[in-house]
């Protein structure tokens, strides 16, 4: 089958795979067939796919493979700001200069910092960088299985996240109460080509939300980023979390893909993501204008 595209997209063709023996593709980060490319989402009822990287992965690249067998509808999230795929839309990455002296000395951020501090004095953080290759999938459930049900997560999601950290460290934070209660588990991506160290998620126990522990945890992620070595620590998309208004020093714009048919139900649904993060005239666009 073909897709067709505007004068300003392309056209490519779906590659036949073996049944049994899908072709196996590697990208940067990512590794991936035509069986577990898409995962299934939903908005309201309706049907539509992301990639195995979208919930808990940073910067995720595309290939015309990839275009080519992916099932509609179809949204990538996150594509490099390098990258020639993708447009800008309605959300951002919120990033924290960490390796920057300004950032800690603002009046406002030190004093809530200090603030924070205090608060939480009581508390052990234990923090450790674990080689992605030495991270399986059941070790990701341990650290985050309650934020990701909680998220509605999917267990692809999880697998993928655990692809893309294979020639990857992260960056391991864990908080204890002094009766041994885990008050907070935060994993991070490190990305020393980007000297970014990525947020991918935070499991906080809501026993001790008096303790700030999303914000909590921002601090502590922030503070290694500053101490080795790193410029920034991304928040990921912001619009969303007022929280994170007391780090963000700098905004990233967020490219994205969308593959569709004019006529499916989600882009006839006008509260669907093919109108709430893009306009109707950038669908099906692959390549960025430049």
């Amino acid at each position: 089958m073909r897709m067709q595209f505007t004068e300003t997209q392309e056209t490519l063709e779906v590659h036949d795979h073996a049944q049994g023996d899908p072709e196996h593709f590697d990208l940067e980060h990512q590794s991936w067939n035509a069986e577990n490319l898409c995962v299934e989402s939903y908005h309201e009822e309706i049907l539509y796919y992301t990639s195995r990287w979208d919930a808990l992965c940073p910067y995720v690249n595309v290939s015309p493979e990839m275009i080519a067998m992916a099932q509609k509808p179809f949204i990538v999230y996150a594509i490099p700001p390098e990258s020639p795929y993708g447009v800008p839309i309605n959300d951002k990455y919120g990033l924290v200069h960490a390796g920057s002296e300004a950032f800690w000395t603002e009046e406002r951020r030190s004093r809530k910092f200090k603030e924070l501090d205090k608060l939480c004095k009581d508390l052990v953080v234990t923090i450790s960088v674990i080689a992605g290759k030495n991270v399986s999938v059941e070790d990701v459930y341990a650290m985050g299985g309650e934020h990701f049900a909680n998220y509605y997560i999917h267990d692809q999601e999880v697998e993928g996240f655990v692809d893309y950290i294979r020639d990857l460290d992260i960056l391991l934070i864990q908080v204890h109460a002094p009766n041994g209660d885990l008050v907070l588990t935060d994993v991070s991506i490190l990305l020393p080509e980007r000297s970014q160290v990525y947020g991918s998620f935070c499991q906080w126990n809501r026993d001790y939300k008096n303790k700030s522990p999303g914000i909590y945890a921002c601090l502590l992620a922030s503070r290694w980023t500053a101490n080795n070595g790193y410029q920034y620590y991304n928040l990921g998309p912001v619009d969303d979390y007022g929280y994170k208004a007391l780090f963000v020093t700098d905004h990233e714009p967020i490219f994205a893909m969308a593959l569709t048919d004019a006529d499916h139900p989600l882009a006839l649904d006008t509260t669907s993501p093919l109108h709430t993060d893009f306009k109707p005239e950038v669908w099906n666009q692959i390549r960025r204008h430049t």
